[in-house]
């Protein structure tokens, strides 16, 4: 426990000697990287929901499974997009 403690104090350390605008970048780093965690749950939730939703459809109409597959990708891709623009944010926030 004492390398714990240790590695714990001088992380302490470098904190307190750590600048204002050192603290403030960290603080913004940190922030943005929970942002986009938080950003990527939706989309990932509306993914999964949205493949669920088209199975059961295939599955109860197999003859319109084309179009039910086709209109799953693009709905996929509209979804996906909303992570690619929190991805582009947690960088634009970075700045």
């Amino acid at each position: 426990m004492s390398a714990i403690a240790s590695a714990a104090s001088q992380a302490i350390e470098l904190a307190v000697e750590a600048t204002a605008d050192e603290q403030k970048a960290n603080a913004a780093a940190s922030s943005a990287g929970f942002a986009y965690g938080l950003a990527a749950i939706g989309p990932g939730i509306g993914i999964g929901y949205l493949v669920g939703q088209s199975v059961q459809a295939m599955a109860r109409q197999p003859e319109a499974a084309g179009m039910v597959r086709t209109t799953m990708f693009l709905g996929i891709a509209f979804v996906e997009a909303l992570a690619l623009i929190g991805f582009v944010v947690f960088f634009l926030a970075q700045a």
